[in-house]
């Protein structure tokens, strides 16, 4: 819990010699949250409580992503605030979380600790229907899926044959998709070489990192452990020494078990034998020692209910949800 934390991120900035923000997005089965734009005013409010002048920010970051420009944006903020900026990866930091940590002058990274692939989905009302799915609910699009799909054209047809792929594509994801996916794809690529420039000067290092993070990784599923980010793409990546991983693990796994992220979310586990109950689930934390603790969170009630079927009555469970959104813990000074 939060009062528990305290005196670790303490420990924390007195060895690096800096203040520490801690933001994690949870991947709890089936409450997982996502980096999104609307964290950014949490993060002026911690920054804000900081005090100035600011030397260093430590960012301990464990995410599986988001969307693109809240990471960017988050980047920026942090560095408006402070000389030197530092991200802190625990364990898993992917997706707009590399993109966070590749903005970062150093990276922190446990023996366990992965980034990965930058490359984004998309999403809007022009992208394809889930098949079976709810109406309005629509697929993502990978953007470099299309892009393996045209290399695969490209390898494999000639001519005419290339023109017919793009129609086939065409024919299940409508144009304007297509057209966000190409955008994103350029537009992730520049962020990217931006946030690289704050620490690497080498264009030609910068191209391969980019090419590595958006494409050649193969898969948005990769991970990259210290030693390939190190040694292969040249990012300023840092061992902690037995202290700082000692103090780094205790915090992670602290908010482990406070978001409960290995426990799978199941409706029936949670209500056992009883007929209704009260939850309240924390998806989402954004603290630091000055700004206390912001906590994303989902309350409501879950009631076992008869449900008519052809086949005869049957007991489902309905959600009651009453609140989700953000909390503030006051800080503990």
């Amino acid at each position: 819990m939060y009062p528990d934390r305290i005196a670790l991120y303490r420990e924390i900035e007195e060895a690096r010699g800096s203040k520490i923000l801690t933001y994690v997005t949870g991947d709890r089965p089936g409450l997982e949250t996502q980096i999104h734009p609307e964290v950014v005013d949490y993060f002026t409010d911690h920054l804000d409580s900081f005090g100035l002048p600011i030397p260093k920010i430590s960012l301990l970051l464990y995410s599986r992503g988001g969307v693109t420009l809240a990471g960017w944006s988050i980047v920026n903020l942090i560095r408006i605030f402070c000389d030197e900026f530092e991200v802190i990866v625990p364990s898993k930091a992917h997706s707009t979380a590399t993109l966070i940590a590749i903005g970062a002058d150093h990276i922190v990274m446990t023996k366990q600790a992965t980034l990965g692939p930058i490359d984004p989905s998309t999403n809007g009302p022009y992208n394809p229907p889930i098949p079976g799915g709810q109406p309005n609910q629509t697929l993502s699009v990978s953007v470099e899926d299309v892009a393996g799909y045209f290399e695969l054209a490209k390898g494999e047809l000639e001519g005419r044959g290339l023109e017919k792929a793009f129609e086939l594509l065409a024919a299940k994801v409508h144009p304007l998709a297509l057209g966000k996916v190409y955008r994103s794809r350029a537009q992730i690529q520049m962020l990217a070489q931006k946030l690289l420039k704050n620490h690497m000067d080498e264009e030609a290092n910068i191209k391969k990192v980019i090419s590595f993070l958006c494409s050649d990784s193969g898969s948005h599923d990769y991970t990259i452990n210290r030693r390939e980010a190190k040694n292969d793409l040249k990012l300023p990546i840092e061992n902690p020494d037995d202290a700082l991983y000692d103090l780094i693990k205790r915090i992670y796994l602290d908010i482990r078990d406070d978001l409960e992220l290995t426990n799978p979310y199941n409706q029936k586990t949670i209500l056992g034998l009883d007929d209704e109950k009260d939850y309240s689930f924390r998806r989402t934390i954004l603290e630091s020692i000055q700004g206390g603790s912001h906590k994303f969170v989902s309350e409501g009630k879950l009631r076992k209910k008869e449900v008519p079927t052809p086949a005869g009555p049957m007991i489902g469970i309905e959600d009651e949800r009453n609140f989700e959104g953000w909390r503030h813990e006051p800080a503990i000074i």
